[in-house]
């Protein structure tokens, strides 16, 4: 029996950006799948009804990927996949895989021999390091850092050291309601002339991308509570 396709949906980051986040062969996709595999059911369906779906959502078959039913058996999210259905992987906002438990999922398809078709959509991480304006051919995404005030301090000095001494732009995330905190120790940690990328809210109407020196920063910092964001760093000396 031929095995179905798993495609990797991406999933828009902010309201109001269906028409520039999703391709029309994607919307195309999506209307020939009836089985998903998520990490958010709510976040999923609100998605697919804005994206065009034309199946009836109580048509659709959802597995739940979320945090709360990790740790199980991944079978039966394989079943349909195996018996020749395609099927949709879809993270929280963003790209599938890209700092989101669904690489799981997809290094199990690979195991299973099952095609894997990553879609075309947005991802925080490239839109940032392409608006940053910071070398584009050698990064590294850190995902989050740690809490510990004392702990985080260091991996940031770590980090602005890897840019200095690799010349690779450093991109790290934090909880949007960390924030302020970040960036603030961010200012306080890294030296005046070292360069800080925010990019905030990427997509949305207020969609906000600044790159400036520590210095400068120091001189008015962003209100980044609660806005999606990510933080790079670099320096060019």
């Amino acid at each position: 029996m031929t095995k179905g396709t798993l495609y990797l949906i991406p999933v828009v980051m902010a309201e109001n950006a269906v028409a520039k986040s999703l391709t029309p062969f994607l919307v195309d996709t999506i209307n020939t799948i009836d089985e998903y595999i998520v990490e958010n059911e709510k976040t999923a369906r609100r998605c697919l009804k804005e994206a065009g779906l034309k199946t009836p959502q109580s048509d659709l078959i959802i597995h739940d990927y979320g945090k709360h039913s990790r740790g199980g058996s991944l079978k039966p999210y394989f079943k349909g996949l195996e018996q020749g259905k395609n099927v949709g992987l879809m993270s929280e906002a963003g790209c599938p895989g890209i700092a989101d438990p669904g690489a799981e999922i997809i290094a199990e398809a690979h195991k299973r021999n099952i095609n894997v078709v990553p879609l075309v959509g947005p991802s925080s991480l490239l839109l940032a390091l392409m608006a940053s304006g910071f070398n584009g051919q050698s990064f590294a995404f850190q995902g989050y850092l740690p809490i510990d005030k004392m702990a985080r301090a260091k991996k940031i000095k770590d980090l602005e050291g890897f840019a200095e001494r690799f010349k690779q732009t450093q991109l790290f995330i934090e909880t949007p309601f960390r924030n302020n905190p970040m960036l603030e120790e961010i200012l306080r940690t890294c030296r005046p002339d070292t360069l800080l990328c925010i990019a905030s809210n990427l997509t949305a109407e207020d969609e906000f991308v600044k790159t400036k020196s520590v210095g400068d920063w120091r001189k008015e910092a962003p209100d980044l509570h609660k806005k999606p964001t990510i933080f790079l760093l670099y320096r060019t000396k």
